[in-house]
């Protein structure tokens, strides 16, 4: 019978906390929320990247939380709400048009936003609310409202001067809050009017604020809706009468006696990690795991420590008369738990008078939905309750309590049911870690994948960006063979064509072929050259370095002619002759390498001569044409223009910095003369001062080709250390980074760092010291796992990446469709022509959607 008419007193609003009617709200305004009754200051909080955190980071992270909540917020009632969104894929396009300039770029972007669409990646939006202050006459004005609004004339104004008062008042906290680990700055008026109206599931989009305010119609049109109790959910009603959604409001009643952090005690944080298989009935035949997204409210109260202290004290004091109580009535042994919870109080006691510890109250609820049926809202429930479940927590849904909750969820409410609390120390509560997650990568620039960590976000590189911030501009991708590094190189490559820029591949392997094809396809300026006399000429000095006039390849020429001369022409003194010939043929203008090896077979002099047919029959061969064969057919020539460049040379044989020149095979010395012409030609355009407003990049697979030379190493330390002022991006991709590491004038300027799976402990130590992660077991196996699926199986394109902030978190690379990703193979294709240009008609294919390209690639 009492809890009949419990029951009726609430349905009819009666019923103390229970039963308070919903807030009125008169006011939005940037961070504030202000209700008929009281304000709220309102804050968007960071996520602090704590996945791969160090534990002594970790720690210092813990206490500076642990201060703002016993100084900052002490005594103050709060609010946190972690709340999800759909990702808004199609902003995407809007960004796409400053960003990107080049080629079919409006395709491109489409092709990322239909990406994006398909892998529905959640947004995280932390939201921390503060009880400001109660507005003076609030119970009066609620009595002359009613008066007013029975005779039409009711008013809920804000004054300029008190919305001032209170704007200043919101700051004046937020500037605290803002030092803390949770970096804390207002809450736009937008973040706002849409955290109150997302409730309705309504899609009307956020009004507009006036003079920086959202009042009156406007405001009350966001709670403008009906929502629906029933005993274990509520039903929320869309305009036309029909469900819109259905949601369910869980407690957390019970939690172990100690949580370890990492891991349970991380409860908040956690809620990205709850999945469930949905029912798709005969719709599809594929599993699929989809996270259930449940969102949290906690409302929170850190007590002063004069207060926790009494707290502590009296549950102590009925601890100790328990036991009293229990030893004067019964022979018995009073109960081991009423002697532990006395001498607990008493520790706690203590720690409280002697460290900055004190308590909080908190109550937890999470609120699950879906817009599927009430059938997924109870599978989205059970995979809630089964997850806390295994970490120790009790979760279950509060029958009876749904309308109170869900009112007690709302910003601006209250604390509706205080019985469904906990009192814990505030270490405790900092350590659910709700800031915590993975945050990693550009805040703007080209999208390349998605963070796979416990905050799934859109992942952002943009490789040329280090110049434009006065930061280093130097990139390496690290890793095993056939794990997607130079996969990921191409993303980026083609990413920064479409934004204008120029890049240069120098492809030793040869497995970079299917980059130019997909440029071409998306309209970009792409071209491939080989080694080999069909590309006789294309690496000719004269022509490279045609801008900077004759003089810089009147030495560089000689240079080149004297490493491929077989040495014991030149130690006879050849070189004079060749100078003078360079001279010479310069001298008749329209110079060209070919010409000077012709004057010199006409020359009288022997050594001349023999030097001269030395270089012509060298130039025959597959590695000397390119830089000193005569030109065959109408080969264009390396531009530094908009576009992208790949020369590859898989033939090539470098010889080891050890080795002497003397020593140098035939193949070697070519190699290195050709590799001049390269190099000569990088870092001349670098340089060259009408080129410093565009965008260069260039890249390097599988570096170790160049690291093992004297002039390799040099020409990356080079561009590697004055890329910020030539504006220069240094891409790298080795499966070396132990050698890389010795690379000091090179390490010194990564702004990032792209780690895939490695194995040997040398090389895992060496990539986790790039990475900025401990040298230690944890951090080798998650190396070692990174690029494995579950079952074992390769995961490609899985890395860690480290930022320009030295923070690491994983992300999957990710190729937005199958048509690009076989564009991109890198396995060997022989009937690639390199002269076959692709180029993109949206009419070919117009069911080219994207499509996934593994099931484990979607988060």
């Amino acid at each position: 019978m009492v809890k009949i008419v419990e029951r009726v007193g609430r349905f009819l609003g009666l019923g103390g906390d229970r039963s308070a009617v919903p807030p009125r709200y008169v006011a939005l305004a940037d961070g504030l929320i202000v209700t008929e009754t009281h304000v709220e200051g309102w804050y968007l909080l960071g996520t602090s990247n704590t996945d791969l955190m160090s534990e002594g980071a970790r720690d210092d992270e813990l206490d500076q939380a642990i201060a703002a909540l016993s100084r900052t917020l002490v005594g103050l009632d709060c609010h946190l709400r972690v709340l999800w969104s759909p990702l808004h894929a199609a902003d995407y396009l809007a960004e796409a048009e400053q960003m990107f300039s080049a080629g079919d770029w409006r395709a491109w972007a489409e092709l990322r936003v239909q990406r994006l669409d398909q892998i529905e990646l959640p947004s995280r939006h932390l939201l921390l609310g503060v009880r400001l202050t109660d507005r003076t006459g609030a119970a009066q004005a609620a009595g002359r409202r009613t008066v007013q609004n029975s005779l039409g004339i009711g008013t809920s104004a804000l004054s300029p001067r008190e919305l001032a008062r209170l704007d200043a008042q919101m700051r004046r906290l937020g500037h605290r809050l803002a030092a803390s680990p949770w970096r804390a700055q207002p809450a736009s008026v937008e973040m706002l009017a849409w955290m109150i109206s997302r409730e309705q599931h309504r899609g009307a989009p956020a009004p507009a604020a006036h003079r920086g305010t959202v009042t009156g119609a406007a405001l009350a049109n966001l709670t403008r809706g009906r929502v629906l109790p029933f005993p274990d959910h509520l039903q929320v009603t869309a305009p036309d009468g029909s469900v819109a959604a259905w949601s369910s409001v869980l407690v957390m009643t019970g939690f172990p006696e100690s949580m370890e952090a990492p891991g349970p005690g991380e409860w908040l944080r956690m809620l990205a990690e709850v999945n469930y298989v949905p029912d798709l009935g005969d719709l599809d035949d594929n599993v699929s795991v989809v996270p259930v997204s449940p969102e949290a409210s906690l409302r929170f109260r850190v007590h002063p420590k004069r207060e926790a202290l009494k707290l502590v004290d009296d549950a102590r004091k009925q601890a100790k008369e328990q036991r009293r109580s229990a030893a004067a009535n019964s022979a018995e042994d009073p109960g081991r738990e009423i002697e532990e919870t006395e001498d607990v109080m008493a520790s706690l006691t203590r720690d409280m008078r002697r460290d900055d510890v004190t308590l909080a109250e908190d109550h937890p609820r999470l609120i699950v939905t879906s817009e599927e049926s009430l059938d997924d809202l109870r599978a989205r429930v059970d995979a809630v309750i089964t997850f806390y479940g295994g970490l120790g927590i009790e979760v279950h849904v509060a029958t009876e309590e749904q309308r109170e909750l869900w009112l007690e969820a709302q910003p601006g409410d209250r604390l509706r049911v205080p019985d469904l609390g906990h009192v814990r120390d505030v270490a405790a509560l900092a350590g659910s870690w709700w800031w915590g997650g993975a945050a990693v990568g550009d805040t703007d620039g080209p999208i390349a994948g998605y963070l796979t960590g416990s905050t799934p976000a859109p992942f952002r590189n943009d490789v040329t960006a280090g110049s434009s911030r006065g930061d280093a501009t130097t990139t390496a991708y690290l890793g095993r063979s056939g794990r997607g590094k130079t996969t990921a190189m191409m993303l980026s490559l083609l990413d920064a064509g479409f934004r204008g820029g120029f890049g240069l591949a120098l492809d030793f392997k040869g497995d970079l072929g299917g980059l130019v094809s997909a440029a071409r396809y998306y309209g970009l300026s792409a071209h491939l050259v080989e080694t080999g006399p069909r590309w006789s000429g294309f690496a000719d000095l004269f022509k490279l370095l045609d801008r900077e006039g004759s003089e810089r390849a009147q030495t560089e020429v000689p240079t080149q002619l004297g490493i491929a001369l077989p040495g014991h022409l030149w130690a006879r003194g050849a070189e004079t002759p060749i100078q003078h010939a360079t001279n010479a043929v310069i001298a008749e203008g329209d110079p060209a390498t070919w010409k000077v090896i012709e004057y010199l077979r006409q020359m009288e002099d022997p050594l001349a001569r023999e030097a001269g047919e030395a270089l012509h029959e060298l130039a025959q061969t597959s590695i000397g044409a390119p830089f000193m064969g005569r030109p065959t057919t109408d080969v264009p020539p390396l531009r530094p223009e908009p576009g992208l460049w790949v020369v590859q040379m898989p033939g090539l044989s470098l010889p080891d910095i050890e080795s002497d020149r003397e020593d140098w095979s035939v193949s070697q010395r070519l190699s290195v003369a050709l590799m001049h012409s390269m190099l000569a030609f990088g870092i001349t355009t670098a340089g060259r001062r009408d080129l410093r407003g565009l965008r260069k990049i260039v890249a390097v697979p599988e570096v170790h080709v160049l690291t093992s030379t004297k002039e390799g190493s040099a020409f990356l330390s080079y561009i590697a250390r004055v890329g910020r002022a030539l504006g220069t991006a240094l891409l790298l991709d080795s499966q070396d980074p132990e050698s890389l590491a010795k690379l000091i004038g090179v390490v010194e300027q990564l702004t990032t760092v792209v780690g895939f799976q490695l194995t040997t402990p040398s090389q895992q130590d060496a990539l986790a010291e790039l990475l900025g992660l401990p040298q230690d077991a944890h951090t080798r196996a998650l190396i070692r796992s990174i690029g494995l699926l579950p079952d074992g199986e390769i995961r490609h394109g899985h890395s860690i990446v480290r930022d320009r902030k030295f923070a690491a978190a994983t992300v999957q690379w990710d190729i937005p469709s199958l048509e690009l990703r076989d564009l991109l193979d890198t396995s060997p294709r022989p009937d690639v022509d390199p002269e076959d240009d692709v180029e993109h008609d949206p009419a070919d294919d117009p069911d080219g959607q994207a499509v996934p390209l593994e099931k484990v690639t979607t988060p």
